[in-house]
């Protein structure tokens, strides 16, 4: 892994950029291009963000991405084939101690808590919609009777109008 990033350091270095001008160009923390620079692996969590970013920092600094990426892949293999069946057997004790497994079915889950946030916001919501409703009812009845009104008013002045003109 120093050597991938030795020679990541040493393009960017002959480029004249620097970490922090990289890691803004890549959406990096500059802690972690001084990390894979510096071969830590240990600095990452996910080995394949690792891989990925390698790649992606290869490609910015115009290198053979391929070659840094099947580097990077014989450095795992390499580093994992060091691990004893015995580290790995007390890892996974270790993993199963913390988290027991549980068979669950959705018919015997317990069912959690509601939070009372929730259930107020929800009978809220619903409030506020029936009250939308029941005003757009009362305007759109209104509105019936605003017309009926118009028509009742405009057949007198018609009647008026006639009686008029009979005159």
């Amino acid at each position: 892994m120093k050597e991938i990033g030795e020679k990541l350091r040493e393009a960017r270095e002959s480029m004249g950029i620097s970490i922090e001008e990289a890691a803004e160009d890549l959406k990096l923390k500059p802690s972690q291009l001084e990390n894979i620079e510096d071969g830590n692996r240990e600095a990452f969590k996910d080995i394949f963000y690792l891989k990925y970013f390698i790649r992606d920092y290869s490609k910015y600094l115009g290198l053979d991405y391929e070659e840094m990426v099947e580097d990077f892949n014989e450095f795992v293999f390499d580093y994992t084939s060091k691990i004893s069946l015995e580290d790995i057997k007390k890892a996974n004790k270790k993993h199963d101690k913390k988290q027991p497994k549980k068979i669950v079915s959705p018919y015997t889950v317990e069912q959690k808590e509601r939070n009372p946030l929730v259930l107020f916001s929800i009978v809220g919501a619903i409030i506020i919609i029936i009250c939308i409703g029941i005003f757009i009812f009362i305007k759109i009845a209104s509105q019936e009777d605003d017309t009926e009104e118009r028509q009742d008013i405009n057949s007198k002045k018609e009647v008026s109008y006639i009686w008029v003109m009979e005159s």
